[in-house]
């Protein structure tokens, strides 16, 4: 059987420390697997398809318009459903949540920060080992099973 190795062990006086080896997760006491875990970057992806494609429908319905309509709708109900139940149309569905660490709701408030950092794009594809985009770490979420 081979041995596993960090990429870095040959190199003098470098070790993974014990927050690397670790699940996302672990340091806010979140559970490895099932309810209450860490949801994978695939549930979230799909909840976001799930949700813009929810949003066009209404943008072409309402507004006869696909492209800044759909944006807008998409923000309305990210920001409004994320403040007042912590889903979105796509993550009920998919069964993963919107939480605060501290365990109190989103709020409106952090939902708009969220909100607004992800219509950015960039912030929710830079993500730390607990999968945290800077959207989530600047409102002080992170996206869990529910």
């Amino acid at each position: 059987m081979a041995e596993r190795r960090w990429p870095g062990a040959w190199l003098a006086g470098l070790r993974p420390s014990a927050a690397e080896e670790s699940y996302p997760g672990e340091r806010f006491g979140l559970p490895e697997q099932g309810a209450r875990s860490v949801a994978t970057m695939g549930r979230r992806l799909a909840a976001l398809f799930i949700d813009w494609i929810l949003c066009t429908l209404i943008a072409l319905a309402a507004f006869h318009s696909r492209g800044w309509a759909t944006l807008g709708v998409f923000a309305v109900e990210v920001y409004l459903l994320t403040a007042l139940t912590g889903f979105t149309v796509g993550k009920r569905l998919l069964g993963i949540r919107v939480a605060r660490l501290d365990g109190k709701p989103v709020g409106l408030l952090w939902a708009l920060v969220r909100t607004l950092l992800l219509l950015t794009v960039v912030p929710p594809l830079i993500t730390d080992r607990d999968l945290r985009g800077l959207h989530d770490r600047a409102a002080n979420t992170i996206v869990i099973r529910a």
